[in-house]
């Protein structure tokens, strides 16, 4: 599909409610993503999408799927709820954050229709209209409370399928399914729960399915939920976040880590930043640290029930803390504006989960600083982002805080050679030196 002419959400065809909505929320014009998604998604037929992370995506199926239900009218009371629509994310995080941003756009269409007559069809819809999420780790009473009547359900794969099992739920009738974050379902092993949902929601009239990327297993995965889908390939994983301005500073050891964060935290110019750290264990014991130094800070990670999660996270959007050090758990779902910086104190298992991390800065059009910092014998785990990115991430020194220049690593002697020989010039280490070490085994907690 070629790039789109759009450049106003009226040129969109949405009702006026939603309309008045997005300008409610200040959003001004739309996104790439928004302006090819949304009317492609308008005009039906399953669809592929590839966008860049923090680039609009969620307003880019949530406008279509809120105008459809607006005029398809009010839903029949039914015992078990029977959703028009489902959204399937990765994480309860992002979830709740779609969660919320549907919300926010009801919110300002209902305004919209606060003055309306009373028999205006788009307003006695709006007044049925029931979002619901349902997430692990919740009380049960709660999410069937908040399902009765929904017909937009915002769903984790394996909370849906039990509550489904339990008859509390009926897909039967589910007309739209999205699929959110499709590679970060694959990458948490939701597959088979996902083949269980393609069965259950069978006689849907369409199906969404938004990825950082089309790679093999995500065609794959299409092949087996959509039916001829059209694609919008609007990012890769070699885009550049324009808005991100990506910085990575070499450490010693873990202690020159610590310095290498302390300035950074220091810096005035850091509105709220999340310091991303490889483990549990890590992000309790850097809290732990930040708040010694005096930082406003907050661990965050998986292990946490999720009240917690849920009240730390609403603490960091209310602006309440201004560090938030974390899992990769906050990868994904985490959109608050205010945050500048992104500090990788712990490099990502795999690289494509350095380009979410670095998304929860720069969303949307926004500027970001994105710091990444490494010791020497991280070279490999570098050198795989950069090569994934297909960008370098220019190095830096801070002035006080310069690193050790790596030592050589003594050279295996040659075949016949004896021990302290010395090795013919040009034969010598790759660089690695004491740097190649064993890593500690991972704290948890």
């Amino acid at each position: 599909m070629t790039a789109s002419p759009i450049s106003t959400f009226q040129e969109l065809q949405l009702c006026a409610p939603l309309l008045h909505a997005v300008t409610a929320l200040g959003f001004t014009q739309p996104t790439h993503v928004q302006a090819q998604a949304i009317p492609a998604a308008m005009a039906g037929g399953d669809w592929m999408v590839s966008s860049q992370t923090g680039s609009g995506k969620t307003a880019a199926f949530l406008l279509p799927l809120l105008h459809r239900l607006l005029h398809a009218g009010p839903a029949e009371a039914t015992r078990a709820a029977t959703p028009r629509a489902v959204v399937l994310c990765p994480t309860r995080e992002l979830a709740q954050q779609v969660c919320a941003d549907a919300i926010d756009l009801m919110r300002g269409a209902s305004e919209q229709l606060r003055g309306e007559a009373k028999q205006n069809p788009l307003r006695d819809a709006l007044r049925t209209l029931r979002v619901a999420t349902v997430v692990g780790g919740m009380p049960f009473g709660k999410q069937l409370y908040d399902l009765r009547g929904a017909q937009l359900v915002i769903a984790t794969p394996g909370r849906l399928l039990d509550l489904h099992s339990r008859g509390q739920i009926v897909l039967s009738q589910t007309q739209v399914l999205v699929v959110d974050e499709a590679d970060r379902m694959l990458d948490l092993g939701f597959a088979d729960d996902l083949a269980a949902i393609q069965d259950a929601t069978a006689a849907r009239e369409q199906t969404l399915m938004f990825s950082a990327t089309f790679a093999p297993r995500i065609m794959a995965l299409a092949t087996k939920l959509m039916r001829k889908p059209g694609r919008l390939e609007l990012a890769t994983a070699q885009d550049v976040h324009a808005d991100i301005t990506q910085t990575l500073h070499w450490a010693d050891d873990l202690g020159h880590k610590h310095k290498l964060l302390e300035h950074w935290l220091r810096d005035t110019e850091v509105d709220q930043a999340v310091v991303f750290a490889s483990t549990q264990g890590d992000t309790e014991l850097i809290a732990e640290q930040l708040q010694q130094q005096g930082h406003s800070a907050i661990a965050l990670h998986g292990a946490m029930p999720q009240a917690v999660r849920n009240r730390r996270l609403q603490n960091v959007r209310d602006g309440h803390v201004r560090v938030l050090v974390a899992t990769d758990v906050a990868a994904r779902g985490l959109d608050v504006p205010s945050i500048s910086h992104v500090i990788n104190f712990g490099l990502p298992m795999k690289a494509e989960d350095y380009v979410h991390r670095i998304g929860r800065t720069g969303r949307a059009g926004r500027s970001g600083i994105a710091i990444t910092i490494a010791e020497h014998r991280e070279r490999g785990k570098i050198r795989a982002i950069e090569a994934y990115t297909r960008q370098p991430i220019a190095a830096q020194v801070i002035p006080g805080l310069e690193p050790t220049p790596p030592r050589p690593r003594p050279a295996k002697p040659l075949p016949g050679q004896r021990h302290g020989q010395r090795r013919p010039a040009g034969r010598g280490g790759n660089g690695y030196g004491r740097d190649l070490r064993r890593e500690p085994a991972a704290r948890t907690r």
